[in-house]
């Protein structure tokens, strides 16, 4: 066991204790937090029981006792895969919204890398075996495509096309209000200083960061947008949209869900996740230098939800003209 202990100071006074341990204990999710609660792991020395939803007081020292972490090799798992393009180098697929990237504590099984391991039998182990050929990702609530490497050197031309904003990548999303095309934003980000679960614009670390609007189209109340970005920061699009008053529809940790809405708009309520789709990856492959470009559609819950708003819209984003398109970096 690893113990610390965490002072509450008045800054955190009438803050819920899992709140507050979430913004101390670094990696650790909220919902992680409450299993620690739960499971007897922390303890307030003033109150029998500490619950999740204990208040704290300033003054209180909160003894937290973490769990050494069990490392685990991931096992293969037949899972279905949508596999877009492979080769001897990289395999580039469709990764479903709900699929986590890699295991981690509390997504241990049913991860991208446990189909991997059942589909490819050489995949890269540069990452170390939990994250073997992984060169970028997707939160697990983001579809799209992705490529990983094949073996260490595909994996490390990847990286340094990565590293170099070589890569384009383009999303599409759904936000809140008027979006205009063209809209560029440039906002340092990294991990809140307070809520350690979400990404800001306020943190004390922040890492350069560039999204740009490459296309949209609008019905009231709301933007369908092509996004581009070239650096590739944890959340960065569903932070710098929410940054800018406009969050992705569907995105609860940032500000996108909405109790109330007026009809033409309520088909958003049967999202279970942000409204985020990655649509295209351009790179170029490893060992050939041929330039590879991949887009995947829209996954049927986001044409569902698009086509109940506005179906002018659907045909928009499918046939728009190519001079409305600019997904370039600048």
């Amino acid at each position: 066991m690893n113990r610390f202990e965490v002072r509450v100071n008045v800054e955190h006074e009438g803050l819920r204790l899992d709140r507050v341990l979430a913004g101390e204990i670094a990696g650790y999710s909220r919902s992680q937090i409450q299993r620690l609660i739960e499971n007897g792991h922390v303890t307030l020395p003033r109150v029998k029981s500490a619950k999740a939803n204990t208040t704290v007081r300033n003054g209180d020292v909160i003894t937290v006792d973490l769990p050494e972490p069990v490392a685990a090799t991931p096992s293969a798992e037949a899972l279905p895969l949508d596999i877009v393009y492979e080769d001897s180098d990289v395999i580039v697929i469709n990764k479903p919204a709900g699929m986590v990237v890699h295991p981690a504590a509390g997504h241990e099984e049913g991860t991208l890398v446990n189909a991997l391991l059942h589909h490819v039998t050489d995949l890269s182990g540069i990452g170390g075996e939990r994250r073997p050929g992984i060169v970028h990702r997707l939160d697990k609530g983001t579809s799209g495509v992705m490529v990983v490497a094949k073996h260490d050197v595909a994996h490390h031309e990847l990286a340094r096309q990565f590293h170099d904003r070589e890569v384009q990548k383009v999303y599409v999303a759904l936000a809140w209000g008027l979006v205009q095309q063209r809209k560029r934003i440039d906002l340092p980000i990294g991990r809140d200083p307070v809520h350690r679960e979400k990404i800001s614009t306020r943190a004390r670390r922040a890492r350069a960061a560039v999204t740009r609007v490459v296309w949209a189209r609008h019905v009231p109340g709301m933007s369908l947008l092509r996004v581009a970005i070239a650096t590739g920061r944890t959340h960065q699009i569903r932070v710098h949209l929410s940054a800018i008053g406009h969050p992705i529809v569907g995105d609860a940790l940032y500000g996108g869900v909405h109790r109330r809405m007026p009809n033409h708009l309520r088909a958003v309520q049967q999202l279970t996740r942000p409204f985020l789709h990655a649509e295209r990856l351009a790179f170029v492959q490893p060992r050939t230098g041929e330039a590879l470009d991949f887009t995947v559609p829209l996954p049927d819950d986001l044409r569902s939800v698009v086509a109940a708003i506005e179906p002018k819209l659907l045909d928009m984003l499918e046939g728009r003209e190519i001079e409305d398109d600019d997904t370039r970096e600048g």
